[in-house]
């Protein structure tokens, strides 16, 4: 791959990370663990949770990942803005974790916005960031052709980001069963 840098030896940018994995595959605890390790304790961890609390079952969750996550972190809401809060908060020695990508893109379709043009923001904003960065996303083609065409419209998007974001990133791992496969970059 000469010709070639990587997020990760460009010099200027910071390591971009993408961390795919199925429901309660482990990714979630997979990329906090890496986004602390990317801190290497100099500063608090920052959690763009994507997700809204839009009902009881959601508001558990969320509840559950904060009790897991503990005091090491700080946590921002970011349903829809997430290439602007990555600019505005991406720093040197203090990683950020985006959890997840598929609720964020869920918000993208609900809000009737372009995702491939906030994909390309995503991206762009992923390049230029001054930190770490790790992305959690749910893979969601590894199933059945879903029955109705929004749900084939979101496993589509869903992977197109996943491509655009993968090729941008330094390191990807998918999770199954609590186990890394890395994809892409180094294990460590």
């Amino acid at each position: 791959m000469a010709g070639r840098t990587s997020a990760h030896s460009a010099g200027k940018r910071h390591t971009v990370v993408l961390v795919l994995g199925g429901a309660r595959s482990g990714k979630s605890a997979f990329a906090e663990a890496e986004a602390l390790r990317l801190a290497r304790g100099k500063s608090k961890a920052l959690y763009m949770a994507t997700a809204e609390a839009g009902d009881r079952e959601m508001r558990t969750r969320i509840a559950m990942h904060r009790a897991r996550r503990g005091t090491a972190w700080t946590t921002l809401e970011i349903p829809l803005e997430l290439p602007a809060a990555i600019d505005a908060h991406a720093r040197p020695g203090a990683p950020i974790l985006v959890d997840c990508l598929t609720l964020w893109l869920s918000n993208l379709l609900a809000a009737g916005r372009d995702v491939a043009a906030q994909t390309d923001l995503l991206c762009k904003a992923l390049k230029r960031a001054k930190g770490p960065v790790v992305l959690v996303s749910n893979e969601v083609g590894l199933g059945i052709v879903p029955d109705n065409a929004l749900a084939r419209a979101f496993r589509d998007h869903a992977g197109r980001l996943h491509q655009a974001v993968g090729a941008v990133a330094a390191r990807v791992a998918f999770v199954a069963a609590g186990l890394p496969i890395f994809l892409k970059g180094p294990k460590k």
